[in-house]
Formats: structure tokens, C-alpha cells, sequence
């Protein structure tokens, strides 16, 4: 597993980089007619295409991987499509399986028409039968192989249910007590700083999973209940938990990678959109003041042409002019006093304090 997921870093290291470029030619090769100058690098419309062609990129290999990740789970096979019996088998079936198969693949009934190449390889499969069919007949060992895989039948002094159980917290918990040291490190050098939250978020819930199952004595609900009935209408095995547990295992690992190159693409183009966003904004901004500028302008000079033939009849008498700008000067004065909200108020106050039962013509206040 850990030289796999080696392999797996390995890959997502430059394998999405270099595919980007390939693509990216292919591409303008394709949509880019003879003759026609294609986008040169780093102009912004090179960046783009580059940054969707990439992020596709990326979304194909993670799927990929999840493929691959299922696929070495289904042809590392398991105890149970070994003997070719259900996941649900009885102690009785198991042994009556393994008898007829003991019937074809016993060393002893081989081995005078295989040769020795292929007596030595006859007799490792009926070892692994025996392996299988004495694990799945023992419910402590077949408690802790549905949970822990073949890895539990190398536990030493693990008689019972319990030791099972404890052996394999104890293998459980340094595993996600060093990924999370792991990735407190990581996001203390700056790598991990998108979507911090999910990772954390992923990482205990992963951790919490994998405790329920290795506690708990049946199967998980959603695997007998959703995943492995919905997989009998396909060709693909059902799972048991340990599988479960081993892909999610890699999978989590295999997010990681990816959200770490998806996330500064995510993050570039919605800081793109955001300052284009702002950009249109200000632009509108501008686009209005200079309207509001304009139709300014216009009233100025529909006011001017509208005082210039007011004061026509007046053109040329000098005192009825200086008469008139006088008592408008008086009118404009008068009425931004009394349209003042602060004169108006004291206006009110002044008038409230008058005696409300005084005669008619009373002066006064209270």
C-alpha cells in the first residue's frame, strides 16, 4: 500500500503537467485553422485555455486513479470469491467448499501429472485455500480478516474478538495520528492552504469510520444496505469492510493531491471573475457619473435660457433689474430658512410651549 501510494504521488507530481501540454496542441491543432496565429504563451488567452485543459486533466486522472484503486482490490481477490462462497456463508458451507476444491487441488493428487513448476505453484493455492477456510471457519479470525484484511492472520497471541479489536486500534490510530501530524506540517509550509477545513473535515471522519467498523459486529449499514445489494446488478464483486476501508484510505489520499492542484485554479479564476466583477462595476460607475455630469449640464443651461427670457421685458432698465435680483435674493433667503429642517424644528418647539387654554390673541408662555 505505501509503495502504491509512492507511485500514486509520483504520477500526480508531473503527469498532469506534462498531459496539460500535450493537450493544449492537440487543441489548437485542431480548432486552429492553417495560417491563423495560435495564442502565444503567456498571453491571457493562453492562460486560460491552459487552466481548463489542466483542470480537466486533473479531474480525468483522479478518476483514473480511483479506477486503478478498485481495480487492484478486485484483482487482489479475497478469502470469500477464493472458495467461492458468499460473504454470508455458514461455517458449513465453507468447509463443504473447501473440501471439494481440497478434492482438485491437493499436492498430493497433482503432483504425478504437473510438473515441478507447476506442482510448486498447485500447492501454494491449496495453501492459501487452507489459509482461507480455517480463517472464515474461526469467528474471531474471520471477525478481524472482514475488518482488518489478510494482515490480521499475521497478529501473534490474538485468541478472541477483543484482542482482534484491540490489536487493531492500535494499528488504526498512529495511522491517522501521523497523516494529521502529517498535515498540520504540511499546512504550516504554506502547501495545504485551500479548503484546509475539508481536508481536517475528511481525515476525521475517514478516522471515525474506520473505528466503527473495526467495533462494530456487523457490517456497516450503508455497505449491506446500499453499495454491495446495488453491485449485484453489475459484474463487480461485493465489497467487505476492510475493502472499503482500503480504498477509502487511498482515495483520501489521492483528494489531497488533487484539491492541491485543482485549488489554486478554483481560487485564480474566481479571483479573475472577482475583479472583472469589479471592473464592470466601476466601469458602470463611471459610465453613470458621466450621464449625471451631461443631463447637469443641460439643466445649467435650460436655468440660463429660462432666466434669459425672464428678464427680457427688463433688458435695459438697469433699476428694475437691480429691483428684481434684490427681492429674488429676499425669496431665496425666506425660503431656505424656512425650508431648513433645523429652523422648522425650532419652529415647533416654540409653538408648543404656547398655553394651550389661552384666549384668543393671548400672549404668553407657560
Amino acid at each position: 500500500m505505501a509503495s502504491t501510494n509512492i507511485v500514486s504521488l509520483l504520477g500526480w507530481s508531473f503527469l498532469p503537467n506534462l498531459v496539460t501540454g500535450w493537450v493544449q496542441s492537440i487543441y489548437y491543432g485542431l480548432t486552429i485553422r492553417a495560417g491563423d496565429r495560435k495564442p502565444a504563451p503567456g498571453t491571457a488567452r493562453h492562460a486560460e485555455h491552459r487552466r481548463r485543459i489542466h483542470m480537466l486533466v486533473v479531474s480525468l486522472y483522479l478518476l483514473y486513479t480511483i479506477y486503478e484503486a478498485d481495480y487492484e482490490l478486485r484483482r487482489a481477490s479475497d478469502y470469500y470469491a477464493d472458495l467461492g462462497v458468499a460473504h454470508g456463508a455458514s461455517e458449513r458451507d465453507v468447509k463443504s467448499r473447501f473440501r471439494r476444491l481440497a478434492a482438485l487441488h491437493h499436492p498430493d493428487k497433482i503432483m504425478s501429472s504437473s510438473s515441478s513448476a507447476d506442482g510448486s505453484s498447485d500447492s501454494d493455492f491449496f495453501i492459501h485455500l487452507k489459509t482461507a477456510s480455517d480463517t472464515l471457519v474461526d469467528p474471531a479470525r474471520r471477525f478481524a480478516y472482514d475488518r482488518f484484511g489478510p494482515d490480521a492472520a499475521a497478529w501473534k497471541h490474538c485468541l478472541t474478538i477483543r484482542d482482534f479489536v484491540g490489536r487493531g486500534v492500535q494499528v488504526v490510530l498512529p495511522y491517522y495520528g501521523f497523516a494529521a501530524l502529517a498535515m498540520y506540517a504540511l499546512g504550516l509550509l504554506g502547501y495545504l492552504d485551500w479548503g484546509r477545513y475539508w481536508r481536517w473535515l475528511t481525515l476525521v471522519v475517514l478516522c471515525v469510520f474506520e473505528l466503527h467498523v473495526a467495533t462494530r459486529p456487523a457490517f456497516p449499514r450503508f455497505l449491506d444496505a446500499f453499495l454491495n445489494p446495488l453491485l449485484r446488478f453489475t459484474a463487480h464483486p461485493p465489497y467487505l469492510p476492510f475493502q472499503v476501508v482500503s480504498l477509502a484510505r487511498r482515495l483520501s489520499v489521492t483528494l489531497h493531491v488533487a484539491f492541491s492542484q485543482l485549488g489554486p485554479l478554483l481560487q485564480q479564476a474566481s479571483t479573475e471573475q472577482q475583479q472583472k466583477g469589479e471592473a464592470d462595476e466601476q466601469a458602470m460607475l463611471l459610465q453613470n457619473l458621466d450621464r449625471l455630469e451631461q443631463t447637469t449640464r443641460a439643466m445649467d443651461a435650460d436655468t440660463a435660457r429660462l432666466m434669459e427670457l425672464e428678464m427680457a421685458p427688463f433688458a435695459g432698465d438697469n433699476e428694475a433689474i437691480t429691483g428684481m435680483r434684490s427681492k429674488l435674493k429676499e425669496w431665496l433667503v425666506q425660503n431656505t430658512i424656512r425650508s431648513d429642517p433645523m429652523v422648522r424644528d425650532a419652529l415647533g418647539r416654540e409653538l408648543q410651549k404656547r398655553r394651550i387654554d389661552a384666549p384668543a390673541g393671548a400672549r404668553g408662555n407657560r
